[in-house]
């Protein structure tokens, strides 16, 4: 099978289009043909090796030579334990550990994915999971959002970010949205009732307070994002440096204690609960999987690139294979 590989950390220049050997599901697995994956932030954490934690699998070199995580795909082959698909099943989510997408085929046992719903796209499907469930796990199950709350979304023109504006305003809030230039209109016909240009202007100075802070590229100090919290208000950083996300683990239970404002990393399992509940608003177009860029297989070079320049709008989609007829 074709799949990009890569054996050693850096940037995109280091991904290649490689033939190799076909997985084989163990009695506990399943054998995906993958038609659509889409890119994540852990993807480019993971290509260059950075933070420090992206090297857990592997310190000198990658442990794995090919990335991608969030697949949607048709089920070809099933071990004899794995009772839950069946082979023909259309099914999306992310593939444990993070890697593996990157090609024509995957092996996983499946607990965290699902059935695709008849009413997404094999794109649209392998556009929700990771940030997707993010977005939920900030805005709705840990952020409890209100209506009437004021709520700033920092990389709202991301992929997470994306689904954080829509969901935030399903649920009643005034959304401030954050990130560059290029992006304002975007997040506006996202919804967002306020957009604010990063390279113009520092949200944590301008002297508003905010219910709910949800940070997917957080870069401050600790202080800089307390000043823009309100009394009982909560900020949850999601990626970042890891400067920033220590200081959270640290200084955020103190700052807690005594300034009552809730600062916290927002740790986000893979999880087939959370995926569902996602998917559900999007069947229902409540929330849309907003789509920038869909690149073919052998053009993922050219796709992270394009990512982690900032310039995607929501989401950028793989293409591994056509959708059968």
């Amino acid at each position: 099978m074709k799949a990009i590989v890569y054996e050693k950390y850096g940037s995109p220049d280091v991904l290649h289009l490689k033939e190799v050997e076909k997985p084989l599901p163990t009695d506990d697995e399943i054998l995906i043909k993958i038609h659509a994956v889409s890119i994540n932030g852990s993807d480019r954490e993971a290509l260059v090796g950075k933070p420090f934690y992206a090297r857990i699998g592997g310190l000198r070199k990658p442990g794995h030579p090919i990335l991608g995580s969030d697949i949607a795909g048709r089920v070809e082959a099933v071990g004899k334990n794995n009772t839950e698909f069946k082979p023909g099943d259309e099914v999306f989510g992310e593939i444990p550990g993070y890697h593996g997408g990157f090609a024509e085929y995957v092996c996983t046992r499946g607990r965290t994915l699902a059935l695709k719903p008849a009413s997404l796209t094999f794109e649209e499907a392998a556009a929700i999971p990771q940030a997707g469930v993010i977005a939920l796990q900030g805005i709705r199950e840990k952020g409890a959002v209100q209506a009437g709350q004021k709520v700033l979304i920092n990389g709202a023109g991301g992929s997470a970010g994306s689904f954080a504006v829509q969901l935030a305003k399903l649920y009643g809030a005034e959304v401030t949205g954050v990130d560059n230039t290029a992006k304002l209109d975007f997040m506006r016909s996202l919804g967002a009732d306020h957009v604010i240009d990063y390279t113009r202007e520092d949200f944590t100075r301008n002297g508003k307070e905010y219910d709910l802070i949800l940070d997917v590229i957080a870069h401050r100090s600790i202080f800089a994002y307390q000043r823009a919290l309100k009394a009982q208000g909560t900020y949850f950083v999601v990626g970042g440096s890891v400067a920033l996300l220590f200081q959270v683990l640290l200084l955020g239970p103190l700052i807690g204690k005594t300034a009552n404002k809730n600062m916290r990393v927002l740790v986000v399992p893979q999880n087939r609960k959370d995926l569902l509940a996602i998917t559900e608003l999007c069947e229902s177009g409540k929330i849309v999987p907003v789509i920038d860029r869909r690149y073919p297989l052998h053009e993922v070079p050219q796709a992270l690139r394009y990512v982690g320049e900032g310039r995607a709008k929501g989401k950028v989609v793989i293409t591994v294979s056509p959708t059968p007829l």
